[in-house]
């Protein structure tokens, strides 16, 4: 069992779901402070005519203090929604797949959703669902686990009854691997080298945009385009484990 653990990011990026394709199971956590600061929980980024088209949903702060990602509601009073799918629209009209995503997007944005967790997990699963990813989604705050960092990724694997907990290399100072060692899980890391593919307008390939930039553009190639960017070197260790 190769268990994975993310936060539930706004339309996230290709490396999301290049995780999700290598685990069995993947756990949101939901429970988990969100940043006071810019989070890719609340914004991404795609690809327009003047480059870079930054998407941001805005949520309730100010006088709220620390709030688990779970607790976050939407603010309502700017029009966000009407500006998303404008924008996108707008973005990529032209794109050769854009209008098989079109009516998920018209149908996500004409609803109201009050915590920003709902929208983010709707999208996610049907990101799931377009890419053929058969990794089953568990959510944190559904889970008995009451532990924080650097503990609560060993804690997630335990619940989970994995063998294996799975990350991206970056994350490996963040994770206690004395403490998986000791629950007889083992730490097993990733290098993701994204490789490019056909964006519409100029400025050459822009990398880790929101995975929706790649499906509009590429369709049902997308998930063999993601499972490229995992290094050789991985993908060997990733077959050895049973996942490819």
């Amino acid at each position: 069992m190769i268990v994975a653990a993310q936060q539930p990011y706004f339309a996230p990026y290709p490396g999301f779901f290049l995780k999700a394709f290598l685990a069995d199971t993947v756990v949101i956590m939901d429970r988990v402070q969100l940043p006071l600061k810019s989070t890719w929980i609340t914004r991404n980024r795609f690809k327009n005519s003047e480059g870079m088209l930054w998407l941001k949903v805005p949520v309730w702060k100010k006088g709220l203090g620390l709030q688990t990602i779970s607790d976050v509601r939407i603010c309502d009073e700017r029009g966000w929604r009407r500006k998303h799918i404008e924008g996108l629209e707008a973005a990529y009209g032209n794109a050769p797949f854009f209008k098989d995503h079109l009516p998920f997007l018209e149908a996500l944005y004409s609803e109201c959703h009050e915590r920003l967790c709902e929208l983010n997990l709707k999208i996610i699963r049907y990101l799931f669902g377009c890419l053929g990813i058969k990794a089953q989604l568990r959510l944190l705050s559904e889970m008995e686990v009451d532990a924080k960092e650097p503990l609560v990724s060993v804690e997630i694997a335990r619940s989970c009854g994995a063998s294996y907990f799975l990350a991206q290399s970056s994350a490996r100072k963040f994770l206690d691997k004395e403490a998986f060692r000791q629950s007889g899980i083992e730490l097993v890391f990733f290098t993701r080298r994204p490789v490019p593919y056909p964006q519409l307008w100029a400025g050459g390939f822009f990398r880790n945009l929101s995975v929706f930039d790649l499906l509009f553009n590429c369709g049902p190639k997308a998930p063999e385009i993601i499972m490229k960017d995992l290094s050789k070197r991985d993908r060997r260790l990733i077959e050895f484990l049973g996942r490819t």
